[in-house]
């Protein structure tokens, strides 16, 4: 083991109280540990920048906690969610530009309007399908996708081991019903700046 991996471990280690996992072990960008196939280092990038964005987000209104959600992969940043105005909206888009080592910044916040039951009922049910139809396809490393859903728009970010794999994920979103579209932000492993050796 190299000392610079050694270093990057123990960096890991003592900031993983303040990361935080989820039930699959992530880091916060919605793709798991285990399965990711950037470095740790390019891993805890994208954690801090993530935690760094939160953070801004919450200091301007602490609304954006539950109404906004960010991911971070490979310096890459995808926003989600929903915000009151169109000012709002690219006042948030400017403060992820502002990040550092932030790469691209994808907004797909959507403007509020008023409660729908069964809008929000359906969209649930929507990912629902998804995830479990990711989960029972074999093809498919379901731990590296996060997904959320917004008036029957589909919006998957994740990391793909290949284009085959992509493409199933593909598939399978157009095929859960009354989708409207399937907008996605997947990667293949070697479009990442850095990945594991």
């Amino acid at each position: 083991m190299k000392f610079r991996d050694l270093i990057l471990i123990l960096i890991f280690i003592s900031i993983s109280g303040c990361v935080g996992y989820s039930s699959t072990g992530v880091l916060g960008t919605g793709v798991s540990v285990a399965m990711d196939p950037r470095t740790i280092g390019t891993q805890i990038d994208d954690s801090l920048m993530q935690k760094n964005l939160r953070a801004k987000l919450i200091l301007i209104d602490k609304g954006y906690l539950l109404n906004v959600k960010t991911k971070v992969l490979d310096g890459r940043i995808f926003i989600t969610g929903k915000v009151n105005t169109v000012e709002e909206k690219f006042k948030i888009t400017k403060l992820a530009w502002e990040i550092k080592g932030a790469r691209s910044v994808k907004n797909d916040l959507k403007i509020k309007e008023k409660f729908n039951f069964k809008q929000t009922a359906k969209d649930v049910l929507i990912t629902s399908q998804l995830k479990t139809a990711m989960i029972i396809n074999e093809k498919i490393k379901s731990a590296n996708y996060d997904i959320n859903t917004y008036k029957k728009i589909i919006y998957i970010y994740g990391i793909s081991r290949n284009e085959e794999e992509r493409a199933e994920v593909i598939n399978e979103a157009k095929q859960v019903l009354d989708v409207k579209d399937v907008v996605t932000s997947i990667f293949l492993v070697e479009d990442l700046r850095v990945v594991k050796n």
